[in-house]
């Protein structure tokens, strides 16, 4: 077992998550001390089905800087990461893309090709399942070039975002 993972959604009350153990077919997590066991089946599109009892869901998932993007069902929710296992990130670039956390529609392109962002800033809104989603950069970057346009239909891992290292 490792050491919890806190995650934080947006309006919500802070949870403990512990990944108890993992393997291709099977997840068993502790949330908030309750144990529960899944089966998952992943899917070519890069989304899964999550088997909980006897209940199904499709889920899509992104790690984002100190966020998780998570889509299960009808519902998709940020998860802010309070305390996690590695160290911060000291320097250099996270990601060189943003990609597509699930399939979706660009909304808004919040930057332009050449602008210099931060950690944390924001860079394109999606719409999936009529709900917005904003992503944002993982570390000090160049917008090198965006991919997309507003209102593009986009599938699960499209690159929608190209960036280059930050200027020391």
């Amino acid at each position: 077992m490792g050491t919890p993972l806190r995650l934080k959604r947006t309006g919500a009350a802070e949870r403990e998550v512990e990944i108890v153990s993992t393997s291709d077919a099977s997840i068993v997590a502790r949330i908030d001390g309750e144990e529960i066991s899944a089966q998952i089946d992943s899917l070519t599109d890069g989304s899964a089905m999550l088997a909980v009892g006897e209940r199904r869901y499709r889920i899509a998932g992104s790690k984002r800087a100190d966020a998780i993007l998570v889509a299960a069902g009808a519902m998709s929710a940020a998860y802010q990461i309070v305390e996690t296992r590695r160290g911060a990130h000291h320097g250099g670039l996270a990601s060189p893309t943003v990609d597509a956390p699930m399939p979706g529609t660009v909304l808004k392109i919040l930057v332009e090709e050449g602008a210099r962002v931060d950690t944390n800033d924001q860079l394109i809104v999606l719409e999936a399942m009529k709900t917005e989603t904003t992503l944002s950069a993982e570390s000090p970057a160049i917008v090198k070039r965006v991919c997309v346009q507003v209102g593009q239909k986009v599938d699960h891992g499209a690159t929608l975002i190209e960036l280059g290292p930050a200027p020391e």
